[in-house]
């Protein structure tokens, strides 16, 4: 039995009165497959961290014996992150999150600021990997993580599907934001599947429980109690639906 998440509302500003609450900040799987419900949800970025591809996974995208790759956040002042600040309810999500992210993924929490794109500032809990976690891999040459990743699958699906969809995200809701370790990856790996000619689609999976995000244009002047000031111009905001099992939490697949 599945039952449909109400459509909610994707954007890139947060009004005063949201500042307080608890917030996650999402930057890998967590974009397009948050696995929990949420009030909001705001693109936007932290700064001083790297998006880096240097984290094992043998529960999820690989094994044991042959862990995947996703990401984590490394620490650098001159970086910047782009992702999705998401307001949640504490003591749903936490377990949840603490979960799928610390137990089984070798994260460690942090807060930090969260800025999101039209303004705003925000606390928001990060998940990130320490490198004295077993899972730890590090920094390697961009052949042998796309090699890694082309030949890791684990019980949730393809390692391939993971980046991928993550750059499809980035590229969709960030357009300009160049994440060139991201899209340098993604280039490796492509070139890898056409060279051992691998279906791309078969490393896909079916796709369940992904969120499926819906573009709407909305008026700033339409809505003055969401922050929205009169005779600025129109921008777009996102909406997104998902079916997920009728439990209201469980550890959906990274």
């Amino acid at each position: 039995m599945e039952r449909v998440i109400e459509p909610a509302v994707l954007e890139d500003h947060v009004s005063d009165s949201e500042t307080k609450g608890l917030w996650v900040f999402g930057y890998g799987s967590l974009c397009w497959k948050p696995g929990f419900e949420f009030h909001k949800a705001v693109l936007g970025s932290v700064n001083g961290f790297q998006r880096r591809f240097w984290q094992g996974n043998a529960t999820h995208r690989g094994t044991t014996d042959k862990p995947g790759r996703v990401a984590t956040l490394v620490d650098d002042s001159e970086g910047k992150v782009y992702g999705v600040a998401f307001a949640i309810s504490e003591e749903a999500a936490i377990p949840y999150l603490n979960h799928r992210e610390c137990e089984q993924g070798g994260y460690i929490q942090k807060f930090t600021d969260f800025y999101s794109l039209e303004g705003g500032t925000i606390k928001v809990l990060v998940y990130m990997a320490a490198p004295s976690n077993i899972h730890w891999l590090g920094d390697s040459s961009l052949e042998e993580m796309a090699d890694q990743i082309v030949t890791r699958e684990g019980p949730s699906g393809h390692n391939v599907e993971y980046l991928m969809r993550l750059a499809q995200f980035m590229r969709r809701h960030f357009p300009g934001k160049h994440d060139s370790h991201l899209f340098d990856i993604e280039e490796k790996v492509l070139s890898l599947i056409q060279a051992r000619k691998i279906c791309l689609n078969s490393l896909m999976g079916s796709g369940e429980g992904c969120v499926t995000y819906i573009v709407r244009a909305i008026s700033r002047d339409s809505s003055p109690s969401q922050g929205r000031r009169n005779g600025e111009a129109r921008i777009e905001t996102f909406e997104h639906t998902a079916r997920v099992p009728g439990k209201k939490l469980r550890c959906l697949n990274i």
